[in-house]
């Protein structure tokens, strides 16, 4: 987002306990699955969106690309949390190429870091619906520090980075390559990653509302832990296979996980539901690793009362069953989400 011919690129995800990584090939409208794969990656490899073991992070990337023959040399991957500022500002109607030369000094009002520390990228949204003399228009800033970590990673490990997204945004591209919403209803797109969950609002498209909430699937695994006395490695097995000596036990500890991830969106949609003027939220769709909890979709519904369900990354993505098993896909479809994504950019977009 931050870095123009069109090229089909690798999407990687860096996430804090996986890197996941899907190739496409644009074919007659549609995307051809190329490859998929993903490596985990140690324990605190990555703390609270910094990278704070970039060997471990350009090994897992060096074995994605050798274990699937990859020889495409640039990459997509994306950033959330902390290190990402998204807003949505009101600025009089510009041509593009005129805010292009003046966004930097619209943007220092609304970004509480150093502008010169700060990458800054932006899109035309739509007129304002109260004065047209006006135009709505999405900032987004990043730390320039974060995106030079990246930057050395992917160097490292024999790619160029050519495309920074936001993990919001490729959840979004995701979407909308696999879904047909009505353009009147609004959706929202929840990321539930290991350490952080990313809430995106769109209709038609249009972002209306993000945030980051640091809380995620982690969650999980520290419970388990906490009540079984096991490591994180042994409650992750646990989690997965919902298996463990006291099952009663284990169903009420993801069940009260599933309560508190379930309240903190419902605190935040309540909040755009309070604030916007464009419609209630119709729909949720999960991804991420964390989106594969036992019940967690009807708890969703439950709390939020609209239906919720799993967001298929490969709903319309097509592939050939004797190289991808239809069954393994499904598996891992919530965890590479954000990486489907990523895969669907090309250099130049917006």
């Amino acid at each position: 987002m931050f870095f123009t011919r069109k090229k089909d690129i690798v999407g990687i995800d860096i996430g804090s306990s996986s890197i996941k990584l899907i190739q496409l090939k644009s074919q007659k409208g549609t995307y051809q699955l190329q490859n998929v794969g993903l490596v985990p990656l140690p324990a605190e490899a990555i703390v609270d969106n910094t990278l704070m073991d970039s060997a471990s992070v350009v090994e897992g990337v060096k074995t994605l690309i050798d274990s699937l023959k990859i020889t495409a040399k640039e990459a997509a991957c994306s950033i959330s949390g902390n290190s990402v500022i998204i807003r949505k500002i009101s600025l009089p109607v510009m041509p593009t190429e005129e805010l292009e030369e003046q966004i930097h000094w619209e943007a220092e009002q609304y970004i509480p870091f150093d502008i010169n520390d700060v990458n800054i990228d932006f899109q035309i949204i739509a007129p304002d619906d109260i004065d047209s003399s006006k135009m709505n228009v999405l900032l987004v800033a990043s730390k320039k520090d974060i995106i030079n970590d990246y930057l050395a990673v992917f160097t490292e490990a024999g790619l160029k980075l050519t495309v920074v997204d936001v993990d919001s945004f490729a959840v979004q591209n995701a979407f909308e390559l696999n879904y047909n919403p009505d353009p009147d209803e609004v959706i929202a797109l929840v990321n539930i990653g290991a350490s952080v969950m990313n809430m995106n609002i769109v209709k038609d498209g249009i972002s209306l509302f993000t945030r980051d909430v640091q809380l995620g699937g982690s969650l999980y695994n520290e419970e388990i832990q906490k009540h079984f006395g096991v490591n994180n490695e042994e409650a992750e097995r646990i989690k997965i296979s919902e298996s463990a000596a006291d099952s009663d036990r284990l169903k009420d500890i993801l069940a009260r996980a599933n309560d508190t991830l379930a309240i903190e969106m419902r605190r935040s949609l309540d909040f755009y539901n309070s604030t916007a003027g464009e419609g209630k939220i119709g729909k949720v769709y999960l991804s991420g690793g964390g989106a594969k909890s036992a019940m967690l979709p009807e708890t969703v519904s439950q709390k939020l009362g609209i239906p919720a369900e799993i967001l298929n990354p490969f709903s319309k993505v097509r592939f050939d069953e004797k190289e991808f098993d239809p069954d393994y896909l499904k598996e891992i479809g919530p965890l590479v989400t954000v990486a489907m994504g990523l895969a669907t950019r090309r250099l130049g977009d917006k």
